[in-house]
């Protein structure tokens, strides 16, 4: 857990700006050597699942995880998660997970586009490292369900938590806006999102969403 960030990453090379002691900024290195390489998007579930029920019975139903892995309220970002996998053949060898969550910030810089924190939403201060044990302890739940072989139950609580899950809604692909609505993601962590009456299927890159 790091007090003060200085070169915080986020997806696609951007960055991610905290406000030294204020927010949840920290890393974990997990180990899901029983995990075939086909589905480390499972990873990405767990981890976005065990944020959101930390923070659910806080936030409440406008709580929501935006694919892939962004934690979001209302319209506006929360945190993200950062996941890097080291393989080994077949394998995932390791996995660090990087998790930034804005707490008690106030106030943030120009750039940082629709960011909100805890604190602007209820006006109150919250004790990081509570809140950081309570989110290690949800992520640590839904990673023995994933241990013990239950993909279908993570995956099926992953879909439900979506963000504009079975709502239609702008997005931008190759330079195309476009309505279309999110309806599922695959396995291997594809959204498929549904334009008009034709199911198309998305990695990270590929898609948009104008929320903005």
């Amino acid at each position: 857990m790091a007090e003060s960030q200085y070169a915080g990453r986020g997806q696609q090379q951007n960055k991610w700006h905290s406000e030294p002691g204020k927010n949840l900024t920290f890393s974990i290195l997990l180990t899901p050597s029983f995990l075939p390489v086909l589905q480390q998007f499972d990873l990405t579930r767990v981890v976005s699942l065990g944020v959101y029920e930390a923070l659910k019975p806080l936030l409440g139903d406008h709580l929501k995880i935006k694919w892939p892995n962004d934690i979001y309220y209302d319209n506006h970002k929360l945190g993200g998660i950062l996941i890097e996998t080291h393989l080994q053949g077949d394998k995932i060898k390791n996995g660090v997970i990087g998790i930034g969550l804005n707490i008690n910030q106030e106030r943030f810089e120009p750039g940082a586009g629709n960011a909100i924190s805890v604190k602007q939403i209820l006006h109150k201060d919250y004790d990081l490292r509570a809140l950081l044990l309570e989110i290690c302890g949800y992520i640590e739940g839904y990673y023995l369900n994933l241990k013990a072989g239950n993909f279908s139950f993570v995956r099926n609580v992953y879909l439900s938590r979506l963000y504009w899950l079975n709502e239609a809604k702008q997005f931008q692909s190759n330079g195309e806006v476009f309505t279309g609505t999110i309806i599922n993601v695959k396995d291997e962590g594809l959204l498929v999102v549904e334009n008009k009456n034709e199911l198309q299927e998305f990695s990270l890159k590929q898609i948009e969403f104008l929320n903005k």
